[in-house]
């Protein structure tokens, strides 16, 4: 077979070695690659891994003998789902190989926006010694109020480590979830968003990106946080609207912000709309990498090598997702 790897700048060893093992033609991609180039190579590919590269309709509509899209990853929004199944190609992604992960990278950034550790860090760099004045004074996350938006899996596991792990109060909104669904996993459950973040001494972010969920924290959302609230986004990006986030940051809105993930990546210091945010002591910028673990990444390559094997093998792929556009789709293209 033919298999195009995209984004081969996440090195996926396993994978590789094995597809190459077993004799298969493995085209490697970089990120950012053209879709010109691509649709050249999609001709007579018949298994697409992606991570990041954009999937539209016309690379779908250039690959003639394609069976599969496969994620190694979780989020499905860079690919055209309906033009994919309209074709006969079923869509999969990895959704559970990192979900302790990425809540203990989001849980990272919380407390060390909460304890100054960057600031902190930063003077010892420069000064060598630090003293107790009360510009450097952290928070305790002990009886403070940790709001959770989305708590499936990631944010029920970051509900866990704030209030078992550190006696925090956990309030949560998840429209998809009942009030008794919450309280089974430790949160207080709250039907309307703006009520909850006035509650909130800290907020992260793990709703899933869809129509609806787009700019869900906007400048009303800011307006009605407290001065003192962090935020944590380790989901995607546009959960937030970035430039409302950077408004309330320099109005001192609220306090902080701890980001993994951005609506334009990769993020730079140049030109990039939010280049702003490399220059604030009170944010934390991560490459995109919270769940970048050697565990999380055996979990992912084991994963993918078996999704990989159903479509070669002509076998019904396992869709792990919950996610309604991965339901109900059409048998692989024999």
């Amino acid at each position: 077979m033919k298999i195009v790897r995209t984004d081969l700048e996440l090195e996926t060893p396993f994978v590789d070695q094995t597809l190459r093992e077993k004799g298969h033609d493995l085209v490697l991609l970089p990120d950012g690659v053209s879709e010109k180039i691509l649709m050249k190579e999609m001709e007579d590919c018949e298994i697409l891994l992606m991570c990041y590269t954009p999937i539209t309709k016309k690379i779908i509509d250039s690959a003639k003998r394609l069976k599969a899209i496969v994620k190694y990853g979780v989020g499905i929004d860079a690919i055209d789902i309906p033009a994919a199944n309209a074709k006969g190609i079923v869509v999969v992604n990895i959704p559970e190989y990192a979900e302790e992960t990425v809540a203990e990278g989001a849980f990272a950034m919380l407390i060390a926006l909460a304890k100054k550790l960057p600031v902190l860090q930063k003077q010892m760099n420069s000064k060598a010694w630090v003293w107790p004045s009360r510009e450097w004074l952290g928070l305790d996350i002990a009886e403070k109020t940790l709001g959770i938006i989305g708590c499936g899996k990631i944010g029920s596991s970051m509900a866990r480590m704030a209030g078992l792990g550190f006696r925090a109060k956990v309030i949560g909104y998840d429209p998809s979830k009942t009030k008794e669904d919450l309280a089974k996993r430790g949160i207080q459950k709250y039907d309307d968003l703006t009520e909850m973040l006035k509650e909130c001494d800290f907020i992260s972010v793990h709703a899933v990106l869809n129509q609806e969920t787009k700019h869900l924290i906007s400048t009303k959302e800011f307006s009605a946080m407290k001065k003192s609230a962090i935020i944590i986004n380790s989901a995607r990006g546009a959960l937030i609207d970035e430039m409302a986030l950077v408004d309330a940051l320099e109005k001192k809105l609220i306090a902080g912000a701890g980001l993994d993930v951005y609506s334009q990546e990769p993020l730079n210091n140049m030109d990039h709309p939010l280049k702003k945010l490399y220059e604030m002591d009170n944010v934390i910028l991560l490459p995109h990498l919270t769940f970048y673990t050697h565990e999380a990444m055996h979990r992912l390559e084991l994963e993918t090598m078996e999704r990989i094997t159903e479509v070669m093998e002509n076998r019904p792929v396992t869709i792990k997702s919950k996610d309604p556009r991965l339901q109900n789709q059409p048998k692989i293209n024999i």
